[in-house]
């Protein structure tokens, strides 16, 4: 740091992103990245008119992109604010609903951000132990004298519990804003879009990056009351009133109206979901079950660093956390069938000379 870093900014410790590495070509299941390119819809929509106009400032209330997020789903527009990758709509929730005396509960092992921004926005934390099957416990987050952040399906494990346990935290949470996390919920059979309609204390986040292979467009959004989402539309006009720049709007509007492109990924997923955990499961692998579009697996017969530096030797990337309870593991991006069999061949060479 420099010698003007602040003693407050000495003190916080970054999130880690997962590796983006130019040495050479990897077969990359380290970031949990869609294998299929963008809807042809979304790629079709960018004409040079539209790169033209990107001398002119966006659409600060980003109307295109969200109308048709409130089709998709049959919420009003009011109910919706965009925001720069989900991670900004995290960060707008910390600053909007916490502070120093009402703090927020989440996983001791989930997304990696959630600690960062408590201690980038000085909110105290409690967290809660994923039980012993590294399941989301419902019951230990009822009656709770703190807001509450859930990753459904969790970040790290890709297990996700049933939208009536949901229900159940936020009727016994009235007065706290309980935020669900759903950066995976396409991969799943659960969503609590719902109850942030039903509810007036439930903030859904959820991203483009995933299932709508628009990563790099950094595409994020919340559902939520209209009085929640207006508290949020005030931390993002009070911070930056454009968040999403004029080409993301664009590819997210068309690739929300691509349904059947959409509906044919999530299900190609979620097949190479089955075919990989079936795989490695014949290989001796545990592996937990996943509802994301990746699974976190661990071998009996080499730890996890060393088997995720064996395949980055390989050239394949997987991802290995430093998380105390999971370290043992590595974490894989469901890629297509190729990438899944490259993945699979190169553990089989990994373990031939153990």
């Amino acid at each position: 740091m420099s010698r003007f870093s602040s003693s407050y900014l000495q003190s916080l410790t970054p999130y880690t992103p997962g590796e983006q590495p130019r040495d050479k070509s990897y077969v990359k299941l380290n970031t949990n990245e869609s294998p299929f390119p963008p809807s042809p819809l979304a790629m079709a929509a960018v004409n040079e008119a539209q790169l033209s106009d990107l001398r002119l400032y966006s659409d600060p209330s980003a109307d295109e992109l969200t109308c048709e997020i409130a089709r998709c789903y049959g919420v009003d527009k009011d109910n919706i604010i965009v925001t720069n990758g989900s991670d900004e709509a995290l960060a707008f929730c910390y600053l909007a609903f916490c502070d120093r005396d009402r703090g927020i509960a989440f996983a001791d092992v989930t997304y990696g951000f959630y600690p960062v921004y408590a201690a980038l926005f000085n909110v105290p934390v409690k967290v809660i132990p994923l039980d012993s099957d590294y399941k989301v416990n419902a019951t230990d987050y009822l009656n709770l004298d703190c807001n509450i952040l859930i990753a459904n399906p969790n970040a790290q494990t890709g297990i996700a519990i049933s939208a009536e346990e949901i229900e159940e935290i936020v009727l016994s949470n009235r007065d706290r804003v309980v935020i669900i996390d759903e950066a995976y919920a396409d991969f799943s059979q659960v969503s609590c879009v719902p109850l942030a309609l039903k509810y007036d204390n439930v903030v859904v986040v959820r991203t483009m990056s995933k299932s709508r292979s628009l990563a790099g467009a950094r595409i994020g959004y919340a559902i939520a009351s209209k009085q929640l989402a207006c508290d949020l539309r005030t931390v993002k006009f009070s911070f930056n009133p454009y968040n999403l720049g004029r080409l993301p709007i664009i590819l997210g509007a068309a690739a929300l109206r691509d349904k059947a492109y959409f509906d044919d990924c999530v299900a190609k997923i979620k097949d190479n979901r089955a075919y990989l955990t079936r795989s490695l499961q014949d290989r001796g692998f545990y592996v937990l079950p996943s509802s994301a579009n990746f699974v976190l697996a661990r071998s009996g017969a080499i730890g996890g660093r060393q088997l995720y530096l064996a395949l980055k030797d390989r050239g394949v990337l997987v991802r290995h956390l430093s998380d105390k309870r999971i370290e043992d593991f590595i974490r894989i991006t469901v890629g297509d069938r190729a990438e899944c069999d490259a993945l699979l061949a190169a553990i089989d060479t990994v373990t031939e000379v153990l």
